[in-house]
């Protein structure tokens, strides 16, 4: 793939990202649950992967056996990659806005390129050049991440004519401080937690090198283990309807194109 085709595909997949922010919160705002979504969300990116996973590596026989041990492993990889990370990230988005998340999870590559060093998986060195523009581009990225993050200010009005955008914008100032707070706190634990499963996707793509089956299995498992989250959480039944068609088409949109993305950084 050339330059060109590389920066383009980069480009769609922060626009992909951006519309999961918006459209996830418009999906919230409209009175649907956080841990129902979210369960819904990976239950639909399993059953779309299940078939290509089947027919492009079981069936050809290129997949690896799967081991007990293996399977344990890449269950706990789902569990606090997936389930557990993405019910945080949802309740913390929940709380405060589309603008602050998706303003945090761009701190995902920081944080994993710090957790890699911290693993000694990259290196670091500071007093050369290319050190020195590493750690540069580092703080700069912090920087306007704590920035859009936390700085709230005015609704840019006449860019949002949507009722369910415009509800998203305007139900950030209602809502008490410590909720925002709480809201961005949520999130940049689930971006640390998002950055170390990450990281961790190299080795065990060593160990079980079948990237869509890899993918479908975590899928699957984080979606069962969503169900008993949301079972949890959400005791009446009649939370677990989706609110409207937003929700519908968030979890569409997050499920499919949003999975799809990251098993394309993956493959890369």
């Amino acid at each position: 793939m050339g330059n060109g085709k590389v920066y383009a595909t980069i480009v769609l997949i922060r626009l992909i990202y951006a519309g999961m922010h918006i459209f996830t919160k418009a999906a919230f705002e409209e009175g649907t649950s956080t841990t129902v979504f979210v369960f819904y969300r990976h239950a639909v990116a399993a059953i779309f992967l299940a078939p290509f996973a089947f027919f492009l590596e079981i069936r050809q026989g290129s997949a690896p056996p799967l081991t007990f041990r293996l399977s344990v492993k890449i269950f706990i990889h789902a569990f606090y990659g997936m389930a557990g990370t993405i019910n945080l990230y949802s309740i913390g988005l929940n709380y405060a806005s589309a603008t602050s998340s998706s303003a945090i999870f761009n701190i995902v590559p920081v944080v994993a390129f710090i957790l890699a060093v911290m693993f000694r998986m990259e290196t670091l060195k500071l007093k050369s050049v290319h050190g020195m523009a590493k750690a540069s581009g580092i703080l700069l990225c912090i920087g306007g991440v704590v920035a859009l993050a936390l700085y709230q200010g005015p609704q840019l009005k006449s860019l949002n004519h949507h009722p369910l955008l415009h509800s998203t914008g305007t139900a950030v100032h209602a809502r008490p401080e410590k909720n925002w707070a709480l809201g961005i706190f949520l999130m940049t634990a689930s971006v640390v937690i998002w950055a170390l499963w990450t990281v961790q996707q190299g080795p065990l793509l060593l160990e079980y090198p079948s990237k869509l089956l890899n993918t479908t299995l975590q899928c699957t498992f984080a979606s069962v283990q969503s169900f008993v989250i949301a079972l949890v959480m959400e005791r009446d039944f009649s939370r677990w309807k989706l609110a409207g068609g937003m929700s519908l088409f968030a979890v569409l949109f997050t499920a499919l194109l949003w999975r799809r993305s990251r098993t394309t950084c993956r493959s890369g």
